[in-house]
């Protein structure tokens, strides 16, 4: 019975034998059947890329963002279900704002990101709601401090600051990717590429959707403001990352078939 989760996910409140809680797991199963969300700090900045999944042809380029500004100073990258992807939205604008109106300076991070975690944990909690199936991505500066910082939400309510992270179906092979680069002397622009590289990596074209890449960031160039990053630049960003791409898999094949003539 608890292998399969009968008997035992039908409260968010309920624990099985193994001390698993279903409902959570089921949340963030959710999140990992969605597009692939990455988050990146680099030394004068932090970046954000979704691989916003087109559901139809028929949708409008650019709506639907799966990317949200929170304040002057935060953002955020959401995967998993778009309209509990709102309400953490939504209750993040109200906590920057409550907190402005209150103490007069910008939400420290740490400080939004707690507030944020706590709001999805207490779901977790009552029999008569279930979690969030959404997971989130946020950035933030705080302008007292001159400190930018990253910051992960899962669906069970838990948070971590990153140098680097993602969520979604690429999660882990995302994580693999940043791992590879030096975030101690990565920039903004150049994190630009890699996360727009990472992100076609991961998706496979043969069984995935058409997706849009969404791009944002809080840096210097930006004058340390949530925005989307322009579409001249993104559009060279996304086309230098596959032309990287493409040269990396012509030098594989290269490679491969200098062995098969040395066989």
């Amino acid at each position: 019975m608890s292998s399969t989760g009968s008997g035992y996910d039908l409260s968010p409140t309920t624990f099985s034998p193994e001390g698993r809680i279903f409902q959570v797991e089921y949340a963030t199963k959710a999140v990992e059947n969605s597009g692939t969300s990455i988050g990146i700090r680099c030394v004068d900045g932090v970046v954000l890329g979704v691989e916003k999944v087109l559901l139809s042809k028929l949708l409008k380029k650019g709506a639907n963002k799966q990317i949200a500004t929170i304040s002057e100073h935060s953002g955020m990258a959401f995967s998993g279900f778009g309209p509990d992807s709102r309400q953490l939205v939504n209750r993040a604008r109200d906590e920057a704002h409550s907190y402005e109106d209150t103490y007069g300076s910008a939400i420290p991070p740490n400080v939004l990101a707690e507030r944020m975690s706590q709001y999805v944990h207490y779901f977790t909690l009552h029999g008569a709601l279930r979690p969030f199936g959404t997971g989130a991505i946020v950035a933030a500066y705080e302008p007292e401090r001159k400190e930018h910082q990253l910051y992960m939400i899962e669906p069970s309510g838990v948070n971590f600051r990153f140098y680097g992270c993602a969520l979604g179906k690429g999660r882990q092979g995302a994580k693999t990717e940043i791992e590879k680069l030096d975030l101690n002397t990565l920039t903004c622009r150049q994190a630009l590429k890699e996360v727009a590289r990472i992100i076609h990596i991961l998706h496979d074209e043969a069984k995935d959707k058409p997706f849009e890449l969404e791009l944002s960031w809080l840096c210097e160039e930006s004058g340390w403001k949530h925005t989307y990053v322009p579409a001249e630049l993104k559009d060279e960003m996304e086309e230098a990352a596959k032309k990287e791409i493409e040269d990396a898999e012509m030098e594989e094949d290269e490679e491969e078939e200098e062995e098969e003539e040395k066989a």
